[in-house]
């Protein structure tokens, strides 16, 4: 069931044709760390907005910021199509780049639907896997009657072989964490070939959500982006 009323089901309208979806929303409390608007008014509900799957690709290589050569181009078309959305509920549009200091989505993901930290560290849903985005959030100044949030178990309890763990070809998710430099400076070599092409292997290798896999070329979009961003 959709979580659209008033205000929200004008923004998931207009989201649509964008190739968005809603993910979820909150009534914000203090500890949400949600910023006040810009007039002042208190920040009352977030309105998370994203994608799975290929669902925004299409419209995005249509837009002139995939052509025109500038940097982060997926950034500006969030940017500009999710600020006209906020614009239009009479909110505000934020985002989860443009830091530090980050806003804390990866939290307000958590407070708005079932998704929870996989092993690999990104967030899990139980229908579309790790095969999901959030873009950016509408916050607005009014407490909107929202249904109860969706309460799932994470799917990873469930999952006894946990293949993301062992299909990295450098072992890059351990114990301790994360090895994004290893990670990096594999994608970047002529062995990663396989993952910049076609994206993490171990993201791959998770069984969730794979009918919401990325296709090759966006998911090579994104490798060139984290590659990109770590070089000096």
């Amino acid at each position: 069931m959709s979580i659209a009323a008033g205000a929200v089901a004008r923004i998931e309208a207009a989201a649509g044709p964008q190739g968005l979806i809603l993910r979820g929303a909150f009534h914000c409390d203090a500890d949400d760390e949600v910023p006040p608007l810009a007039d002042g008014r208190e920040s009352r509900t977030l309105v998370l907005l994203g994608n799975h799957g290929g669902g925004l690709w299409a419209q995005f290589q249509a837009a002139a910021e995939a052509r025109d050569g500038r940097p982060d181009p997926l950034n500006r078309w969030s940017e500009r199509v999710i600020g006209a959305l906020a614009r239009e509920a009479g909110g505000q549009a934020l985002f989860p780049f443009g830091g530090p200091p980050y806003l804390p989505f990866l939290r307000w993901a958590q407070r708005a639907e079932a998704v929870a930290p996989s092993p690999l560290g990104m967030l899990i849903h139980p229908d579309y896997g790790l095969w999901h985005a959030y873009r950016g959030a509408v916050a607005l100044p009014e407490a909107l009657e929202l249904p109860a949030r969706d309460e799932r178990p994470r799917p990873c309890e469930s999952c006894a072989e946990r293949p993301c763990l062992t299909a990295c070809p450098v072992g890059a998710f351990t114990a301790a964490g994360y090895e994004v430099t290893a990670c990096a400076e594999h994608v970047a070599a002529p062995a990663g070939i396989d993952c910049l092409s076609r994206g993490c292997q171990a993201r791959r290798a998770c069984p969730v959500g794979r009918s919401y896999r990325y296709t090759d070329a966006q998911m090579r979009f994104h490798m060139e982006a984290f590659i990109s961003a770590r070089r000096p």
